[in-house]
């Protein structure tokens, strides 16, 4: 039997590539500590982005690995998930007790980027983080009706000068619909609505939140522009379907982020199939392939791919959007899927940002 060192341990641990980060675990930095004590092996790992659901079969995976070496008796694979605030863009300080805000956008309306931020912020929330969502669709809010919140509920006041958002669904959520009458039209000009929401966004008494979801109002114009430049952004979550117009403004939605230096950290693709549901018949109703041409084009990664279903629609509609209410279902792994790429591509997209340059200053 020969023994056993920390060098065999890290060479097995470097076989197995994180399906999120892309890296080994090794690579990646997420091994923290390797003790050796005889032929008993303990490892201690840490993850930078939510991953409850799935650290357990990471770390079952590992562990056999490890106990395949020879001379190994027994191993234990501890893994934790410690998420971090990441940076956002430059000269833009940081929301108060808010690691990191995720935008949730789309070029145009009608294409899910509601339902998707909704799903989204719960998936992360069934994930182990800390999850807060803010609609910032002025003219359109929904995220009240999707978290099942009753039409008239108004968030408390703390010390006459934050909002206490409303929690839902393991998730605290605020909206300007809390603010206003339901059937009012929000008749306001640009400068009005970009106002009341970095209103909204500074003066709304977070939890101590590792996310903040951001449904933003659908395009590209002056709303989306100060919300892109005022609030601190670790990343942008493009979504569209696979139609040929929809991806036409979702390239501007893209280019957008890209001119206020917010990483794109991908783009989700919704209703790209319709299954139906008397003869099981797959149809592109919107076409096929879009969001996989419009990540490619813009080297991101395509998130995920949802069908169009009539349950995601009626799940949202009906207060209980699909990760809550069918949260072991088929699509609801799909934005599982979702939220833990979400988190591990803003862990890379910190950590492939390049170095600033260091200015020595001399007397010569």
């Amino acid at each position: 039997m020969s023994a056993v060192n920390r060098a065999a341990v890290e060479a097995v641990l470097r076989q197995y590539t994180d399906p999120y980060l892309n890296q080994d675990p090794v690579s990646a930095g997420c091994v923290r500590n390797i003790e050796v004590q005889g032929d008993q092996v303990s490892v201690q790992m840490q993850l930078g982005y939510a991953a409850g659901l799935f650290k357990r079969g990471w770390a079952q995976m590992l562990q056999m690995a490890i106990e395949g070496i020879d001379g190994v008796g027994s191993a234990k694979v501890e893994i934790q998930c410690v998420i971090a605030p990441h940076k956002a863009q430059a000269q833009i300080p940081g929301l108060a007790n808010v690691k990191n805000v995720v935008a949730v956008a789309s070029g145009k309306g009608g294409v899910g980027k509601s339902t998707t931020a909704a799903n989204l912020a719960l998936a992360l929330a069934r994930e182990g983080a800390r999850v807060g969502i803010l609609d910032a669709d002025i003219y359109g809010p929904s995220q009240g009706v999707m978290f099942g919140i009753a039409e008239g509920t108004r968030p408390k006041v703390k010390d006459q000068k934050w909002f206490v958002p409303i929690e839902s669904l393991g998730v605290e959520v605020m909206s300007m619909a809390f603010l206003t009458d339901d059937n009012t039209p929000m008749v306001w000009r640009g400068p009005m609505v970009s106002g009341a929401l970095l209103q909204l966004v500074t003066q709304t008494a977070w939890g101590d939140l590792d996310y903040l979801v951001i449904d933003m109002p659908p395009g590209t114009g002056d709303i989306q522009l100060t919300l892109a430049q005022k609030v601190p952004v670790a990343g942008a979550v493009i979504v569209t379907t696979p139609q040929d117009l929809a991806l036409l403004d979702a390239r501007k939605g893209v280019e957008m982020f890209r001119k206020v230096n917010i990483p794109v950290l991908g783009v989700v693709e919704n209703m790209a199939v319709h299954i139906c549901s008397n003869c099981g018949h797959a149809e592109h109703l919107f076409g096929e392939g879009g969001g996989e041409k419009l990540a490619t084009q813009y080297g991101v990664e395509l998130l995920a791919s949802l069908p169009l279903s009539m349950d995601i629609r009626e799940q949202a509609d009906g207060g209980k959007p699909t990760v809550a209410a069918e949260p072991e279902g088929q699509v609801a792994m799909i934005y599982q899927e979702l939220a833990r790429h979400v988190g591990a591509r803003i862990v890379l997209q910190e950590a492939a940002a390049p170095a600033m340059p260091t200015i020595t200053v001399s007397d010569d």
